[in-house]
Order: structure tokens, then sequence, then C-alpha cells
């Protein structure tokens, strides 16, 4: 089988494109790489075929990022020095979240703490609240124990090298890689899913996820360029966003649409290859709603697991096989309540590593009946203003719906 050759685009001014096919393309499009090769051993199959072909790839990339890079608020604009506070908050704010969804967010958090010293100076509580919504609430915490680090101390200011970055709280691998990179064009290739996705359909790694992130970061880091570090990252998250996507990608339109391996197998909707995944076991549990006439009874979570410091009502356990009337023996006791209504239905929401199903009681206080210890009243109409995750978001809305209790 022959594959078509390698199509470079037109070079640009300042870019050098090769336009000449070497003796082995057929050999860098077919290569693919499977499970028993090595990280050592995958890359001197890279270095295999011709280097006019392995080398034009930088180049390409960067052609096309420069003609179709995408427009996001914390992303400088073609010739301006990235602001590392904005790199950082975005790429805290992008783990396991769309760039949608971050978007208002992110303006949010800049208007209210514009530098990394405001956050510092700010209070955990407040950030919580302005995170509420955002999902993964360890992020937050996270943000607001690095932003204090920088402050206090590092003067305000972000080291500049991955080892510096990631001896910040909340700071792992990857973000410090994709700050090195994309703030101070250090020359590391940060990998998150985007990158895993274009990477695996061009070599065809055959390995499956996780298993294959060692072999997917050294085969990335051959798509640097010498120069532009930053660029090049954001080229391939580009590329994996908006053409290489995981369904019906837009090979038409892809700088290396006669490189890629898995393109010319017709295979490339196949990766990354991913191991099956283990679903969580199904937690039940009863959240307890009460109002004191235009107040709701709400308490904080412990500031350490799952939700920590966030805002909830109170509740049970989250307990598998938990039934209906072990978890109503834990709702909370106040003088003169009224008897708990059950209302029909469930609220349902799913964690990263579990799904959840809450029964939702409700019940009336007295105007005068205090709140248990650890608890406190808060005015329905300034809910908005609390840190509630979104799981107690949908326990309120059933709770204080009009529908039918039992």
């Amino acid at each position: 089988m022959r594959f078509a050759p390698i199509h470079v685009l037109p070079a640009k001014k300042g870019v050098d494109a090769r336009d000449k096919r070497g003796p082995d393309v057929e050999r860098s499009v077919s290569g693919r790489y499977t499970d028993g090769m090595s990280p050592k051993s995958a890359l001197k199959a890279t270095s295999e075929p011709v280097l006019s072909v392995v080398s034009a790839r930088p180049t390409l990339l960067l052609a096309w990022y420069d003609r179709h890079r995408r427009k996001l608020p914390w992303r400088a604009a073609p010739g301006e020095t990235s602001d590392p506070y904005r790199v950082w908050l975005s790429e805290i704010m992008l783990q396991q979240t769309t760039v949608k969804a971050v978007g208002p967010y992110f303006e949010k958090f800049l208007a209210r703490w514009p530098e990394v010293t405001a956050l510092g100076n700010a209070s955990q509580d407040d950030v919580l609240r302005m995170w509420a919504g955002l999902g993964y609430y360890s992020r937050a915490r996270n943000l607001y124990a690095c932003a204090v680090a920088v402050t206090r101390e590092h003067g305000g200011v972000f080291p500049d090298t991955e080892e510096g970055l990631r001896a910040l709280p909340g700071i792992g691998p990857y973000t410090a890689a994709a700050i090195a990179a994309i703030a101070f064009d250090r020359h590391t290739m940060p990998v998150d899913g985007n990158i895993e996705r274009v990477v695996s359909r061009l070599f065809a790694v055959e390995q499956e996820l996780p298993q294959a992130k060692p072999l997917i970061r050294q085969l990335a880091a051959t798509l640097l360029a010498n120069s532009r570090a930053g660029d090049s990252a954001q080229a391939l998250m580009d590329l994996g966003a908006s053409i290489c996507t995981p369904k019906k990608p837009a090979c038409a339109l892809c700088p290396f649409t006669d490189d890629c391996t898995a393109r010319a197998l017709g295979t490339q909707e196949t990766f990354p290859r991913k191991a099956p995944k283990k679903s969580g076991t199904l937690r039940r549990g009863a959240a307890f709603v009460v109002t004191r006439g235009d107040e709701l009874l709400v308490r904080s979570r412990p500031e350490k697991g799952l939700l920590g410091g966030m805002t909830e009502v109170p509740g049970s356990e989250w307990r598998a096989e938990q039934d209906d009337a072990a978890a109503k023996q834990q709702a909370p006791e106040l003088k003169g309540l009224s008897r708990w209504q059950r209302k029909l239905g469930v609220v349902t929401h799913v964690f990263t590593h579990f799904p959840l199903e809450l029964v939702v009681y409700t019940a009336k206080a007295g105007a005068r009946t205090r709140a248990p210890k650890g608890m406190r009243w808060v005015p329905i109409a300034t809910l908005a203003d609390e840190a509630l995750p979104n799981v107690m978001r949908k326990v309120i809305a059933h709770a204080l719906s009009s529908g039918r209790s039992s």
C-alpha cells in the first residue's frame, strides 16, 4: 500500500516550509507505536523517517497556529508577553472543565482580583464563593493556597522554571509545564487531553491510557519548535480542540493531514486507546432542607475531603447500600420543628469516582428557632453569594420547588 505524499503548506515569510518528499515517507506514515515499545524505542523509530518530514512538523504546526489561533481571554495577543498570573489562573480553572464554562469565571476572578497579590490577600471563603458552580472544589482551595504562597514567599512573582512552579501548592507536572512554556517560553511541552489525542493519532500509539502517558509526552516533545515553545503548546491544544476532535475530526483541515498514521489507516477516531472505565459504586443519602421564614439552615463541610469548605444543607453520610430509614435518622434536631416531608423523586449527581442519589426532606422552623451548633441561618435571597456546590444547588432547587411531598 502506498500513501499520498506529505503536503506542505506554502511558506510564509520567515517560515521554513519544506515541500520535498523524502524517499522514506511511506515508512513515516505507516509507523505505529505498540504496547511492547519502550519510549526510547518509539523515539528511535520517530527519528528513522527522513528528517525533512519530521523536522517540518513544528514549522507546519506554528504556521497553522498563526492563521487559526483561538482568541481566549487569558491568552496574549501575537507579539505580546504572556501574563503568568492569567496563565496560571486559566490553567487551574481549565482542569477537567471546558473553555466555555471557564470563561465567565475567569473574567469574574480577574475583575475581583486583578493580580496574584490581591488574590493572596483575600479570604478563602471569598474565593470559594466566587468559585461556586465551577466544580472540583479542591482546585479553589489549592488556587488560594498557591496565591498566598506566591504573595508571601515570592514577593508576588511566579517562579519561571518547572521545578520552582511544582514547589507551589496545587501545581503538578502538567500545570508547571504549561505555565513554564506559555508564560516563560521554557522549552517544554505540557500534555493535556487535547494534545494526547493529537499525538496518539499522529503516531498511532497503540498502548492504552494511562500507561501510554510517558510515551505520548516524549512524542509530543518532538513537535516543539526551537523557539516559541508556548505557541507550540497552545497550537497543539487548539488543534485538538478545533480540528482533531474526539468524534468526526476535520482531518482535511489539519496541518498533519498527510502525515498522520491513524488517518492513513482510517482509524483516527479509535485513538487514543483507553482502558475501560470502572464505574464507581452508587452511594445514597438524605439532604435536610429546613426553612425559617425566608431563611435556610446551612453548614460548612470539613476543610479536608470532598467539597472541602463548601456550604451545604445538613445531610446524612453518603454510603453505598444505605436505606432511607438509616439516612433519615441522621436528620438535625431543632426545637419546634414541623414534621419532615419527603419530596417526591431524588436528586442525582455524578462525582469523578461515584454517582450519588439524595432523598430530600423539608421542614419548617419557628421564627425564634436557633441554629444547631456548627450551623447557621442564611437568607434565601442571598444564596447566590454562598459557596454552594452544584449538588447542593440541585438539592435546594428541588426542595423549594412546588412539587409534591409525601
